[in-house]
């Protein structure tokens, strides 16, 4: 028996047959299109809840929603009563419909009927094969070999989300969203029957056009319902009394930038599907949005036409608004196509808490240790505070939250603008494209550029890891260090270490030290209501008024807001504590207010002594020390520098020494001692500050010089401009005494210029070049400094 077979499997009639056999099952394995479909489709972003946000037009022109697995019942129920009633059971190919096709195309003597089911639809729109008598063969094997591949439930869903729906829209959540406004899932039975007839005749949705035949259409589906059991009567009646869709509705547009930054990262691969989830809450964003509109109005009369804000949760870094800029796309002029959220802009003052936090943290200060504030160039740079005063000195705390500019260069002085700059880059900010010698000491006070979607998350970071510190027993976790995001992500296991990049100590203090600006227009009165929100914030100015910043944070969110101008041009009053910070705390005042705060980082702190005056680690000197609680950090800051041991006479009108008085007629006093161009500015605001006594007559002079030259110092260069009259105008230099009312004699290369007395300034007109300033005072004190006067025609 099994030879005789094989003999005929070697007959060319068997073999031939046995190959197209093969050739055919191969072609059935084989037949589906890899993929289906593969149309472009839109970008679209819903909120936390799933509701759409917005969406773009496909790359060919077509609104077509990403495939969506889940279709309403009322949908499927509705398409299978008008397209293939016996959907749920044939194996793809409906003889029963196929042969009733034939028999009315017969009969009519054209073709008015397919036949075809839902599955041969799919394979049509899917291969996109001209209607032939071999094509609707080859659709019949296809749509058999699509229902071995595919369950009952997928092919509706490939159905839904690729028919054609008339105009450009493509797929039933497009369409349900342009003809109706809302989801399909919220659509009634009489929408929903609309719609399942559209794909059957698409060009039936058209602008006044065939609305009566869609109409008869529509309700002959609703009677289809209710014979079938699908519907009552009263459903039945209701919905033959809805309208039926006219012109295509826009789509909604709460979050357009957040779309345009979803689109970027999916063509950078950062984004698998063109269908996202957000963090996004819709309803605080429009609250955002409407709010930014609102001060909008008011900003432009000044020529201030962008804004832009953000909020962030502090526990997972997740955007819950994103407003890139205002929406008026009528005005070209307002560029408000662009997103600023990731925008480079000069940050102004808004990096100085990273900057208070990172020396804290590497005990370099104290929360109050003073800092230098006076008239300061370094190598050629000379920053100036916004209100071109000068405190002498101000403790570290006051200027981060008078936000000055000077003490904030000694400071990075201090700590190193490489050092910072690494700091930077490891708390994830990654515009800083230059090496860190491009932008130097005034990388503090915006010389580089930043993003607010950056800054913003920065300022979380430092949040989250103070919530953290006492949930992990003292722990830190890198990963608390991280960009905002606008998705949600399963959440990796922490790996915490002991140490972190910025300790909970510091970040507590440095935001205690933020939370004490004074609120524009309340003037500090928001303390004394208790249900006032406590928010620890920031304002940042650039230069030339080009930027203007303002961030706070709380346990919960964190705000951002940018305000300016998208082309760069700064406008007279453009400063964040004007147009910035009052929309910043609008902001919080949508959000859910709470009284409660940072839980104190006991972990990280320890009790230490510290000088009353200067706000250093108590020396021996210091007359009143005070215990704080402090970070472990402030043990190695350095001990008070200004206290010092002087000896005076017994009526202590004079400092004196043994060459002049028995060491037994001294009075041996601890006494508060600036340098003299500190002591200059301070002693000025500082009322309880005294100054040295002199030296009594014949006694030695034995402390360090007590003259010091505020303006200019050594090595400097200076350009001295030309008067409104074509002369060069005259430099104006300053100089500090310990002694009050002693003279100061003034050379201008070894050329007696002046002297002065009560206030030490002199007018000095040097011509370009390089010169030498001395001073010597009626003590024979003398101080010598070397500047240069720069030729502008040079």
């Amino acid at each position: 028996m099994l030879s005789r077979i094989k003999q005929n499997f070697k007959k060319p009639k068997v073999m031939i047959l046995t190959a197209i056999l093969l050739a055919l099952c191969c072609w059935f394995a084989l037949c589906l299109p890899k993929p289906l479909f593969s149309s472009p489709t839109s970008f679209v972003i819903d909120d936390d809840a799933g509701q759409l946000l917005g969406a773009s037009i496909a790359a060919d022109g077509q609104w077509r929603f990403p495939y969506n697995a889940g279709v309403p019942i009322k949908f499927a129920s509705c398409i299978i009563a008008f397209e293939d009633k016996r959907f749920n059971s044939h194996w793809g190919f409906d003889p029963l419909a196929f042969g009733r096709a034939i028999k009315q195309n017969i009969k009519s003597k054209r073709v008015t009927s397919g036949g075809s089911t839902l599955t041969m639809q799919v394979i049509r729109l899917s291969t996109r094969h001209n209607r032939t008598i071999w094509n609707k063969l080859g659709e019949i094997f296809m749509a058999m070999r699509l229902e071995i591949t595919y369950s009952k439930k997928e092919i509706m869903a490939l159905y839904a989300s690729n028919a054609p729906f008339g105009s450009n829209v493509i797929g039933l959540d497009a369409a349900s969203w342009r003809y109706f406004g809302r989801g399909p899932n919220k659509l009634s039975w009489g929408e929903m029957a609309a719609l399942a007839v559209l794909p059957n005749a698409p060009s039936l949705v058209h602008p006044g056009k065939n609305r009566l035949i869609l109409l008869k259409k529509r309700n002959s589906l609703i009677d289809k319902l209710y014979r079938q059991g699908i519907i009552d009567s009263t459903t039945a009646a209701l919905a033959r009394l809805e309208p039926v869709p006219e012109k295509p509705m826009p789509l909604p547009q709460m979050a357009p930038h957040l779309l345009q930054r979803f689109k970027a990262d999916f063509n950078d691969r950062k984004q698998p599907f063109n269908r996202l989830k957000t963090t996004l809450k819709s309803t605080l964003q429009a609250q955002v949005s409407n709010l930014l509109e609102k001060h909008h109005q008011v900003l432009k009369a000044n020529d201030i036409n962008n804004i832009a804000a953000l909020v962030l949760d502090v526990e997972t870094g997740a955007t819950l608004a994103y407003v890139g800029n205002i929406s008026h796309r009528e005005d070209p002029e307002m560029e408000s196509d662009v997103d600023v959220v990731g925008a480079p802009r000069s940050p102004g003052s808004t990096l100085k808490p990273l900057l208070y936090a990172s020396m804290l943290h590497d005990g370099l200060i104290l929360p109050n240790s003073l800092i230098p504030d006076v008239p300061t160039q370094i190598a050629g740079y000379h920053p100036e505070n916004f209100d071109l005063g000068y405190d002498g000195a101000v403790p570290a705390s006051n200027a981060l939250s008078r936000s000055l500019n000077i003490p904030a260069v000694k400071m990075l002085q201090q700590y190193k603008y490489e050092r910072f700059y690494d700091k930077l880059k490891k708390t994830g900010i990654s515009t800083l494209k230059q090496p860190a010698d491009h932008y130097g000491l005034s990388l503090i006070l915006g010389g580089g550029e930043n993003t607010l979607w950056e800054l913003t998350g920065a300022y979380a970071d430092m949040a989250r890891v103070l919530n953290h510190y006492n949930k992990t027993n003292g722990w830190y976790d890198p990963a608390d260090y991280h960009d905002p995001v606008y998705t949600t992500s399963p959440k990796a296991k922490p790996a915490l270490e002991k140490n972190g990049l910025l300790d909970a100590g510091s970040i507590f203090y440095t935001l205690q030290a933020m939370e004490e600006v004074m609120r524009p227009g309340e003037e500090m009165l928001w303390q004394q209501f208790s249900s006032t929100q406590r928010i620890a914030w920031k304002t940042g100015t650039s230069f030339g008024f080009r930027d203007g910043w303002a961030i706070g944070i709380t346990p919960k969110y964190v705000v951002g807001v940018w305000v300016g101008n998208t082309d760069g041009e700064g406008r007279p009053g453009l400063t964040g504590i004007h147009t910035a910070a009052p929309v910043l705390f609008d902001i919080f005042r949508m959000l859910p207010a709470a009284r409660e705060w940072f839980d104190l980082p006991t972990g990280e702190l320890v009790k230490i002594n510290v000088c009353k005056e200067s706000g250093y680690r108590a020396g021996q000197y210091c007359e009143h020390p005070v215990e704080q609680l402090l970070p472990k950090s402030g043990l190695r800051a350095p001990v008070c520098p200004w206290h010092k041991l002087v000896h005076l006479s017994a009526d202590q009108k004079f400092q004196v020494t043994g060459n002049c008085i028995s060491p037994d007629n001294m009075v041996n006093k601890s006494w508060f001692v600036l340098p003299p161009s500190m002591e200059y500015y301070y002693k000025t605001k500082n009322y309880q500050y005294h100054t040295l006594p002199p030296f009594g007559p014949g006694c030695e002079q034995a402390e360090a010089n007590p003259m010091e030259l505020i303006y200019p110092k050594d090595g400097a260069k200076v350009y001295v401009p030309l008067e409104a009259n074509g002369k060069r105008g005259r430099l104006i230099c300053n100089a500090a005494h310990r002694q009050s009312g002693i003279k100061i004699y003034w050379h201008l290369d070894d050329k007696y210029v002046g002297e002065s007395s009560a206030f030490h300034q002199m007018a000095l007109n040097p011509l370009p070049g390089k010169h030498k300033l001395t001073l010597v005072d009626a003590s024979g004190n003398t101080l010598q400094i070397n500047f240069e006067v720069l030729d502008k025609d040079k």
